[in-house]
């Protein structure tokens, strides 16, 4: 499986609390945290679902 850096560029404030807990699934607490996780289908849905609070690169 190839990996994924995720970055948390935008707040969860003022958003669904689902959006939130995806958050907190991907690993991400705080503005600017990164994680390294693998591309794994699970992972993918959640990223698609948060596209918009996130920066997703290719490692």
């Amino acid at each position: 499986m190839k990996k994924i850096k995720i970055t948390q560029v935008r707040s969860s404030i003022d958003r669904p609390e689902r959006q939130k807990l995806t958050l907190l699934a991907l690993g991400l607490t705080k503005m600017k945290a990164s994680r390294e996780v693998e591309a794994t289908p699970q992972i993918l849905g959640m990223i698609r679902k948060v596209h918009h609070l996130i920066a997703v690169e290719e490692i």
